[in-house]
């Protein structure tokens, strides 16, 4: 049966001890030159190594990042389309008691049916024209200029199903 040997400070300190005394003594030890001082011995000017262009190698490497950078793109262009089918699956179909023909008929009026309209004082966005607070009420979040037009059409019909055309007064 093999154990587990364990060294102490002392068995790594010995050694290096050792070496560090015999060093000054070998040196002291070396033959003297024309001018007194040691002689070196086996030392030669220093030169540096000339390094090779890398050709090969490099190729690949760039081709292997280009591939990973197509895999990264393809895989965030397949990611925003899953999103965007689910939002268009989830803002589909309109509340009961809503026609498209209505909401647009608001649309047309309120915006011309642009869904990224703002008002000129900034308060109303969007195609419905909704201020902040509105469009909050019905489940909307962030800027109602930014949201897809189908969130719009769907957070107005929500709006038309709580409060009928009155949110309007001009256009419904």
């Amino acid at each position: 049966m093999l154990t587990k040997r364990t060294y102490s400070t002392r068995t790594y300190l010995i050694p290096v001890l050792l070496i560090a005394l015999a060093l000054p003594a070998a040196a002291l030890a070396a033959p003297e030159g024309d001018n007194g001082a040691p002689e070196r011995i086996g030392l030669a000017p220093a030169q540096p190594a000339a390094i090779a262009t890398l050709t090969g190698p490099v190729e690949g490497f760039r081709r292997a990042i280009r591939i990973g950078v197509h895999r990264i793109r393809v895989a965030r262009h397949r990611r925003l389309l899953r999103e965007q089918r689910q939002q268009e699956e989830v803002f589909a179909s309109l509340p009961s008691g809503v026609s498209q023909a209505t909401l647009d008929a608001i649309a047309a009026c309120e915006s011309g049916g642009d869904p990224t309209a703002v008002s000129s004082d900034g308060s109303y966005r969007g195609k419905y024209q909704f201020d902040y607070g509105t469009w909050e009420s019905v489940g909307g979040s962030g800027d109602p200029a930014a949201a897809a037009e189908q969130e719009q059409d769907y957070r107005a019909a929500l709006l038309y199903t709580q409060s009928g055309s009155s949110p309007w007064p001009v256009c419904g």
